[in-house]
């Protein structure tokens, strides 16, 4: 595969069909290099099960294609999780309208290249390097997954939920550029959840309290990581997992061998959060814990009740990253109920290569009112916070307990 920065570095890359093929040790030193956020993501362990249990191979749609740089010792250098897809599900950014266009026009969206976790709507490095040539090896490597889009007729390469450096990197080479939203928690050095509640207004913190008090009452909620987790945590919680799954897709995309690798190669990474109800498990949510951040992923339950679902995945959750002295909340994709929870509006970016010529200039002109929209959308957002302003101002945002695709 030529690439002419790579020639320029003696780099050499090539493309691995299995995250096992991959030296662990070599990828996680370039995944999660010291001096940077851990991300549980990137982890080659994270990765790999996602393979091995069969819920990213190609019978699901996901056909793992990793791309690789090594040096010219042979070192491992640079990397890029990805992914020929023949579907766009699992990705939470969403191109399907793209893809009906194409096919209106007769041409053929599917199989695209994707680079991003899978099923993980959580912002981080994607074109992994490190050092003083990482960033001439980035470029090496956004260039190789355009070239690999070419070389496979792929339609379209995408990467998701890139860092900011990342994303304009890519838009300075010619790709094109995609903003949207999500509600992250962040921590302003509260001790407490009391201090974080004097930091809303008055009305809004009497709101919070009296939602947790309504959620708790009658029920046992506990934290569990760790060397405390077990296998009847587990089981408990992959029951609510199936439940909200068949129920919001039909087909839920993880398994319980997944969940169980995790447990046997991450379980310090991981933060289950149960209710019980007369000692049976009614609630439950699972979170991965980074460096700085807890992010919010998977959750269900048996009962309705007011509030459970925020208590269990943003309360418990703050609660939890005050505790550990963690900087940031991610709680999912979507959700403005968020916002009168604590959670701020924040910008998500990602990147795409069209091959298609039409296809390619009717997104861009769509992409460029998208960011605008976007972002004013975010400022207005801003004006809403509960957090205290001097006076008080009306919120007409809709309070639900919607949850959003990925299960919070």
């Amino acid at each position: 595969m030529a690439d002419d920065t790579a020639d320029r570095m003696e780099l050499q890359l090539s493309v691995a069909e299995a995250m096992a093929d991959v030296d662990r040790a070599q990828w996680n030193a370039i995944a999660n290099p010291p001096g940077e956020r851990y991300d549980p993501f990137l982890d080659w362990d994270f990765l790999e099960a996602c393979e091995s249990t069969g819920c990213a191979q190609p019978d699901t749609g996901w056909t793992p294609r990793h791309m690789l740089a090594h040096d010219a010792a042979g070192n491992l250098v640079g990397a890029a999780p990805l992914y020929l897809k023949a579907h766009s599900r699992g990705e939470f950014v969403f191109d399907h309208s793209w893809a009906d266009a194409l096919h209106r026009a007769g041409g053929r969206y599917y199989p695209k290249l994707l680079c991003a976790v899978p099923f993980t709507p959580v912002t981080g490095r994607r074109l992994l390097a490190h050092g003083p040539n990482a960033l001439a090896i980035r470029h090496a490597l956004g260039e190789a997954i355009v070239s690999a889009a070419r070389e496979w007729r792929a339609s379209s390469a995408h990467l998701n939920f890139l860092d900011e450096e990342t994303w304009s990197m890519l838009g300075a080479s010619g790709m094109l550029l995609r903003e949207d939203q999500q509600f992250h928690w962040i921590n302003r050095g509260y001790r407490t959840f009391e201090d974080f509640l004097a930091a809303l207004s008055s009305r809004k913190r009497k709101m919070l309290r009296r939602e947790r008090r309504e959620a708790q009452q009658g029920l046992e909620i506990i934290r569990v990581s760790g060397g405390d987790l077990k296998s009847h945590h587990w089981d408990a919680f992959f029951e609510f997992y199936m439940d909200t799954g068949s129920r919001k897709w039909g087909s839920p995309y993880l398994n319980r061998e997944f969940f169980q690798l995790l447990h046997e190669r991450m379980a310090d990474k991981c933060l289950l959060i149960l209710a019980f109800e007369d000692g049976t498990p009614v609630a439950g949510a699972l979170n991965m814990i980074g460096s700085d951040t807890l992010y919010g992923r998977y959750w269900g339950r048996e009962i309705d009740r007011p509030f459970l679902h925020f208590e269990i995945c943003y309360y418990q959750a703050i609660d939890f990253a005050i505790e550990r002295g963690l900087g940031f909340v991610e709680a999912g994709a979507q959700g403005e109920h968020k916002l009168m929870r604590g959670y701020e509006p924040r910008l998500t970016r990602s990147a795409h290569w069209i091959a298609h010529p039409g296809l390619r200039s009717a997104v861009a002109n769509y992409l460029d009112r998208e960011r605008i929209a976007v972002e004013e959308g975010i400022d207005q957002l801003q004006a809403y916070t509960p957090f205290r302003k001097g006076d008080d101002q009306p919120v007409d945002l809709q309070q639900s307990e919607h949850q959003d695709e990925e299960g919070f």
